[in-house]
């Protein structure tokens, strides 16, 4: 459950490590698969020496408001079946303004209840999905 405030980890490669959520696009709450919006508080510093254009693949700073899907949350969910998931953290990969992923990789598992909700583009990018 992921809610103003929460603070998410950003397991893409579009630059940021650490964002914070401050609206969420439907209701008071977000759940996997949800979009939310989200400032970034952390960001992957810039090299300073051997700067090509593959170093500077940043695509957000410190400060921009972007989208994001949340795709991994510390409340568990129950499946239809009768397990409950739940993952250690909370993350989340952030959106561009056409609602695709800002980056080219997803570096860690993400939830099967993301499929069902219509983001196989993040699914297919995912090395593990749980």
């Amino acid at each position: 459950m992921i809610q103003l405030k929460s603070m998410l980890t950003v397991i893409d490669n579009s630059g940021a490590r650490l964002v914070e959520c401050i609206k969420v696009i439907s209701g008071r709450s977000a759940s996997l698969g949800d979009q939310i919006t989200v400032v970034v508080k952390e960001a992957r510093p810039l090299p300073t020496t051997g700067v090509s254009a593959a170093n500077l693949a940043n695509k957000v700073k410190k400060g921009d408001v972007r989208r994001a899907v949340i795709v991994r949350a510390r409340k568990e969910l129950r499946r239809p079946d009768g397990r409950y998931v739940r993952f250690d953290d909370n993350a989340c990969v952030l959106l561009n303004n056409q609602g695709q992923p800002l980056g080219t990789r997803v570096l860690g598992v993400v939830a099967n209840e993301l499929r069902m909700k219509k983001w196989a583009k993040v699914v297919s990018l995912a090395p593990k999905v749980v």
